[in-house]
């Protein structure tokens, strides 16, 4: 019972996740490397949804690319970490709940 409904819980998250794993692979590469950020705009709000959840991953998400333009210095940008762990990820990037004892 406590999976199903960790899986329901995660389930906007991971279905974000999702979308933009397909945009990675599929748009991205046409638009080239043109970010000026690292990681990419894309990137960085994969690793805020994955992070943060849906609603504070898109909002970090959409002030990154509100900030990337031609007139940006750049440079590295991280995802601000969570100070607590809660969620681990797959090989594919999908956040589950974490093992009991580890982050």
């Amino acid at each position: 019972m406590m999976r199903l409904l960790a899986f329901l819980f995660l389930l906007p998250r991971n279905l974000c996740v999702l979308i933009l794993r397909v945009y990675r692979a599929v748009i991205s590469p046409l638009y080239g490397d043109v970010c000026r950020y690292y990681p990419s705009c894309s990137g960085y709000a994969l690793g805020a949804i994955q992070q943060h959840g849906v609603f504070k991953g898109i909002a970090l998400g959409s002030w990154r690319i509100a900030r990337c333009h031609p007139w940006a210095k750049g440079g590295v940008d991280d995802v601000p970490e969570r100070r607590i762990p809660r969620y681990q990820l797959t090989r594919f990037g999908f956040v589950t709940m974490a093992s009991h004892g580890k982050a």
